[in-house]
C-alpha cells in the first residue's frame, strides 16, 4: 500500500507508478491504459472532493485481474443536485467515475465515518 498526501502532486506520481507496474507485469496496452486512467481518476477524486489529508492506494494482481483500491480519510459531501450548466456538456472534468466504470469489470464505493474506499477491477 502506498500512502501519499492528498495533493495534486500525488496524482501524476501515482499514474507513473501504475504505468511502471503495468510494464513490469507485461500487461497489454489496453490493460495499462485502463489501470492508469482508473488510478488517475480515483486519486483525483480523492484530492478534489474528500478533504482528506492523505490517500492510500493498493494494487493487487492475480492471473485474471488487477484490483486498484483507493482509500481516503475524508468526509465527502453529496452534491444537492447534478450540475446542469451549459458549459458542463463539454467539460474536461466530471466524468471520473463513469470512466472508471467503463475501464473496469467491477467497481465498488464504500463510504463510512472513517472515509471512502473505492475499488476497481481490471480484467487482464
Amino acid at each position: 500500500m502506498i500512502v501519499l498526501p492528498a495533493t495534486p502532486r500525488s496524482v501524476p506520481l501515482l499514474r507513473r507508478l501504475a504505468q511502471a507496474l503495468a510494464r513490469s507485469r507485461q500487461l497489454s496496452d489496453t490493460a495499462e491504459e485502463a489501470l492508469t486512467v482508473i488510478v488517475t481518476e480515483l486519486a483525483t477524486n480523492a484530492v478534489l472532493h474528500s478533504g482528506s489529508p492523505d490517500l492510500a492506494v493498493l494494487f493487487e494482481a492475480d492471473d485474471a485481474s488487477l484490483t486498484v483500491t483507493v482509500r481516503d480519510g475524508g468526509h465527502w459531501r453529496a452534491r444537492p443536485a447534478p450540475r446542469c450548466e451549459g458549459a458542463d456538456m463539454d467539460a474536461a472534468f466530471g466524468r471520473g467515475l463513469a470512466l472508471v466504470d467503463a475501464y473496469s469489470v467491477d467497481t465498488s464505493v464504500r463510504r463510512s465515518a472513517e472515509g471512502t474506499v473505492v475499488r476497481a477491477v481490471v480484467a487482464l
